[in-house]
């Protein structure tokens, strides 16, 4: 259990919404409904008078900590050995491409991929302009 727990490895702290916050009600909103079994298509809907992007980015940073608990579950099944591609089935190979380190798809073991995966995406959470912590502030995009 210390493996899974070991934040060197793959587990990562939960990202916590500021209490008090509107972030935090949302927050609490949604953990309430998908705890109770309620309806997912209904559980995610946009609730009455609340912003968009903080809906969704309540939403991206819980499934965040989500699957970093499911993969910290089954990382010591899947080793380097064990799972030396990271893939999709027989069909589809996932390598990874960062322009830093990797300037080109790289073909990489799954546990390897999985690591600076999910440590790119900490790094996307944590970017206050592309998820700030304060409500109303958010950074729009130009396509």
């Amino acid at each position: 259990l210390k493996q899974v727990f070991n934040k060197d490895k793959t587990f990562r702290p939960k990202r916590k919404f500021e209490p008090g916050t509107q972030r935090f009600e949302l927050h609490k909103r949604a953990q309430a409904s998908l705890d109770s079994g309620v309806d997912l298509k209904a559980a995610v809907q946009l609730p009455s008078g609340e912003d968009q992007n903080d809906w969704v980015a309540v939403h991206v940073v819980d499934f965040f900590n989500r699957i970093n608990l499911i993969y910290g579950t089954v990382c010591e099944f899947c080793t380097e050995r064990t799972c030396p591609v990271m893939s999709g089935g027989p069909k589809y190979e996932y390598r990874w491409q960062d322009d830093t380190k990797y300037k080109k798809p790289t073909p990489l073991p799954a546990p390897q991929y999985m690591n600076l995966l999910m440590d790119w995406i900490e790094v996307q959470i944590n970017n206050k302009d592309i998820f700030p912590t304060s409500v109303g502030k958010c950074k729009e995009e130009v396509l």
